[in-house]
């Protein structure tokens, strides 16, 4: 037998975590993180020393920046205090890819950080959430993961935080990486790599203020007097344009002149490849938005962009910061 290893495990609700409620008959958030472990089997022949907090009991649709931040600066503490493997977080599939992408941009150490959840609650036949928790257990505590930064598991298949997506609403098979696959899996109790681990970059500072930033989405037939409504009212914002990054003509002025005021990143709404910067020169065309100050998302996702953003416009991060560093996400 190995020697003993130490995974931190932070349940925050979701359906990995709901029960049925005797008033609306409804499932709601009720499990703790003890509980959730108990119906785990096959755990205790690991070797691996459980630390349980139970940080929220909230579906993931409820989480906020400020719980993320605030599970962010316990999981430093505990990596701090204690000679820990790596963590597990519990939590509801619906903010999963948001969640892991906001821990990475911030997150400096080398244990690896996972995060799960279930898309079959405990009521129903076959939950997968025993089989979820178990595979991010044995991955958290695996030193092949070591400096992989934040990652997704489910379904036995390992993500990075800068790819996973949620592309199906009610699937076990839910999470995928589009455009990047998986990085590996778990089999047999143990981690198998299929790629390299994940680029990872400097992790962001702390924040210094409250920021709101906006996403906007275009739709066809939108005659953008929706864009208006963001004039003022936010510090940045993310447009989630059609294809490689094309927006009606009649948006081209009022993005423009968003632009010259609050920094706006223009990303693909179809969340897998990369906005263009040269191709199409069109009016709304990428390469028409850019020149007008429009600032390219890479291969960002609309959420994973609006989180960036936020992160640097609440360190008083001034444009050019933003610009450089949107334009390190071209991968």
């Amino acid at each position: 037998m190995g020697a003993t290893r130490t995974v931190a495990v932070y349940s925050l609700g979701g359906t990995i975590a709901m029960t049925t409620d005797p008033t609306t008959g409804g499932v709601v958030p009720a499990l703790s993180a003890h509980d959730l472990l108990a119906a785990v089997p096959g755990l205790d022949s690991h070797d691996i020393e459980l630390r349980v907090h139970d940080f929220r009991r909230v579906p993931g649709a409820s989480l906020t920046l400020d719980d993320l931040v605030e599970l962010s600066v316990d999981i430093r503490k505990s990596l701090d205090s204690a000679d820990i493997a790596g963590v597990v977080i519990t939590q509801g599939t619906d903010t999963i890819e948001e969640t892991a992408f906001f821990l990475d941009l911030r997150y400096g150490h080398d244990q690896p950080v996972i995060v799960t959840g279930a898309m079959r609650n405990p009521t129903m036949a076959g939950p997968d959430g025993p089989a979820n928790l178990y595979a991010a257990v044995i991955a958290a505590a695996d030193p092949r993961l070591r400096g992989a930064g934040t990652l997704v598991v489910l379904n036995d298949e390992i993500h990075a935080a800068r790819h996973v997506r949620k592309s199906h609403t009610t699937s076990p098979a839910a999470f995928t990486s589009p455009g990047a696959g998986p990085i590996g899996r778990v089999a047999e109790g143990r981690v198998q790599l299929a790629s390299s681990l994940p680029r990872r970059t400097e992790p962001l500072g702390p924040t210094n203020r409250d920021v709101r930033v906006g996403l906007y989405t275009v739709s066809v037939g939108d005659d953008g007097a929706l864009l208006d409504a963001w004039d003022g009212r936010c510090d940045g914002l993310v447009v989630a344009a059609f294809g490689v990054g094309h927006v009606p003509q009649r948006f081209v002025e009022t993005l423009q002149r968003l632009a010259s005021r609050i920094p706006v990143v223009l990303a693909s709404r179809i969340g897998n490849g990369p906005v263009l910067t040269g191709t199409y020169g069109f009016p709304g065309s990428e390469k028409d938005l850019i020149g007008r100050g429009l600032i390219p998302a890479g291969t960002l996702g609309p959420y994973q962009a609006r989180l960036l953003l936020h992160a640097l416009l609440a360190q008083d991060a001034n444009r050019s910061a933003i610009t450089d560093t949107f334009a390190g996400q071209a991968y």
